[in-house]
């Protein structure tokens, strides 16, 4: 892995760096900043807790001038806490340095946060509603900003936002460098980069690592009326440290949290009906690990982000294969490992295909002391008939360096192409394909890696004839 030092990060971050334990950049932060410091648009699919702060924070800190006052850079987000969450990242990151990052969110008092703005402020960081009134309010200058971060743009969605986003974009310089990052990728996000963002470099976790790779996943069959009772016999089996426990409403969470509370559980409702206050004093309970048990609805639990959590127990099949994705992406943080739990009734078997098939995983079924390989990876589903004359091989896989980058005008879909022409290999076997300015990485099956050097060397693209070898595992 490739150490932050030749990321191309100035010597007071990296500092920052090793003040705050950072010893390796993540896949997401290896991948993004470099381009991120050559002045490129990015689009970044990655979820919560994959590092994605300090792979935009850093880039955007790096060309922060702390001597200017005026906002320079500003980061979007869907929640209050994750705006608070990545307030805390930058400034600890930007401390060396002496950037001043201001948060502003709705739910506190916007006199304040007006005065921290008038005060200085190079870097903000804010929910889109609280930023829209700030602007309207002509507390929020945007004139000098050349940095946007829309972070967690696909809850942004979900939320509602876009719209605002869409106004508050419009009001920053057509020079901006922006960064999008997003843990799905619908239709209408896709619209919005294609509107908004410069020739974007994309970066992407893999997607078999979607629902994080530390993560035992399983699925447990339960009529209806039996659900409680087996979430109670669920919990006494699993003995969790922390357990994150979804429900599909408002409602439904009230009740089964009196259940469990009238059981003797230690156990606290999240849901967007309670006060701002409430909400707070729950996440500092939890967060603290005072409180074991939280049973939430997805939008209160959007940008939760806490190492400790040890399980995440669907009680309600989740609404779509993403929120799946969202929700199990609580646990098995910071190198942890974790468990997932999804109840299913009779009628939801194919949910949960739908789930497998999407997040390519095997839910394997629960029974008390059950363990499974994490993420339990199945093949996923061919869509297209064309025949190919080889598949996606085998054996672990082995990365491929290739001579040839940006500054050769290559895309990974040029590398891709390139490969799968050469040897016939299925495109899918051609994975995480990382662009930089004068090289390219891409991930080939073991048992095809030396053929792949071999056949696809000497292949010109775009005028420009490729290299290729393996790479030290």
């Amino acid at each position: 892995m490739t150490p932050f030092a030749e990321l191309g990060l100035a010597p007071e971050l990296l500092q920052a760096l090793r003040d705050v334990g950072y010893d390796a950049p993540s896949p997401i932060q290896e991948q993004a900043i470099p381009p991120l410091l050559a002045g490129f648009d990015v689009i970044g699919q990655a979820q919560t807790g994959s590092g994605k702060t300090a792979a935009f924070g850093l880039p955007m800190l790096q060309y922060v001038d702390p001597d200017e006052g005026d906002v320079q850079g500003l980061v979007l987000t869907p929640t209050r806490e994750l705006c608070i969450q990545v307030t805390q990242a930058l400034r600890a990151y930007g401390q060396r340095k002496g950037v001043d990052v201001v948060a502003v969110f709705g739910g506190a008092p916007i006199r304040s946060q007006q005065s921290q703005l008038r005060a200085g402020g190079q870097v903000v960081v804010g929910t889109v509603g609280r930023v829209k009134d700030l602007i309207s309010r002509h507390s929020l200058m945007l004139h000098a900003c050349r940095f946007v971060v829309l972070d967690e743009a696909d809850e942004m969605l979900d939320l509602g936002f876009l719209e605002d986003v869409e106004r508050i974009l419009a009001l920053t310089p057509s020079s901006r460098q922006t960064a999008l990052f997003s843990a799905t990728m619908p239709p209408e996000i896709r619209r919005l980069a294609d509107q908004y963002l410069y020739d974007p470099v994309t970066v992407a976790v893999a997607a078999d690592t979607l629902t994080v790779d530390t993560v035992e996943q399983f699925a447990l069959e339960v009529a209806p009326r039996d659900k409680t009772d087996k979430l109670i016999e669920v919990l006494e089996a699993e003995r969790p440290d922390q357990a994150l426990m979804f429900v599909r409403t408002k409602i439904r969470c009230d009740q089964l949290y009196r259940k469990l509370r009238d059981r003797g559980m230690n156990v606290r409702a999240l849901h967007g009906d309670m006060s701002q206050g409430a909400r707070d004093g729950v996440m500092i309970a939890f967060k603290g690990g005072r409180v074991p048990l939280l049973v939430a609805t997805d939008v209160a639990a959007r940008g939760l982000d806490i190492s400790g959590i040890s399980h995440v127990i669907n009680f309600d099949v989740p609404t779509s294969p993403d929120v799946y994705v969202h929700r199990v992406g609580r646990t098995g943080r910071v190198g942890r490992s974790g468990r997932a739990i999804t109840f299913y009734e009779p009628r939801q078997r194919r949910d949960i295909q739908a789930i497998e098939n999407h997040a390519g995983v095997k839910l394997s079924p629960w029974v008390k002391d059950a363990h499974v390989a994490p993420t339990a990876p199945m093949p996923k589903p061919r869509r297209h008939s064309k025949p190919h004359a080889a598949t996606n091989g085998g054996g672990p896989a082995r990365t491929v360096i290739i001579s040839g980058g940006r500054a050769a005008g290559l895309e990974p879909s040029d590398i891709i192409h390139a490969i799968t022409a050469a040897t016939a290999l299925d495109g899918e076997a051609v994975r995480n394909v990382r662009m930089l300015e004068r090289f390219a990485f891409a991930e080939v099956p073991g048992s095809e890696a030396e053929r792949v050097v071999s056949q696809t060397a000497g292949t010109q693209v775009h005028g420009h004839v490729l290299a290729l070898e393996l790479a030290r595992n």
